[in-house]
């Protein structure tokens, strides 16, 4: 909940691709994994849904690898999740860019639907912004742990929403 005088956390979705996604969705989804890691509820956050082409340019340019990604995180104020006791900082989360073709591609060859898969990219996304990697296999354990763990909730939760 935010305070009188305090604005809510802006979430910024957006559609750049011929793809039939729903933002509105997408953005209750990113609300819904922030609030559940205690991320400040001023905190802002873009989500942008790209083509191949601007995808492979982003990886190109950032991360010096061929072709496009599914998903690249662009953290700016290193913003960190917020245990219990603690009060969660302000600022300004930053970027997470989906590609829903490369999307599309791993949800046929893992046998679930896009939508399932782009939810997924954008909570690994999200967990990348706040810190969270996967290179060394206890810190695979635990993002992908908390990830499976925000899904299934965000699941649970998108089924009772009308």
């Amino acid at each position: 909940m935010t305070g009188e005088g305090e604005r809510a956390m802006t979430i910024e979705v957006v559609n750049e691709t011929d793809y039939d996604v729903d933002v509105e969705s997408l953005g209750a989804q990113a609300r819904f994994v922030l609030d559940r890691l205690r991320i400040h509820p001023q905190a802002e956050l873009s989500v942008v849904l790209v083509d191949e082409p601007a995808m492979t340019d982003l990886h190109v340019r950032w991360m010096d690898l061929e072709g496009p990604t599914d998903v690249m995180s662009f953290p700016m104020d290193e913003l960190r999740p917020t245990k219990d006791d603690e009060e969660p900082e302000q600022g300004l989360l930053g970027d997470v860019v989906i590609c829903p073709s490369v999307a599309e591609k791993q949800a046929r060859a893992a046998g679930h639907r896009t939508e399932d898969e782009i939810a997924l990219l954008l909570t690994h996304g999200i967990l990348h912004l706040l810190g969270y990697d996967h290179a060394e296999p206890e810190e695979h354990a635990e993002m992908f742990g908390l990830q499976a763990r925000l899904l299934a909730e965000w699941v649970a939760v998108a089924a009772e929403r009308p």
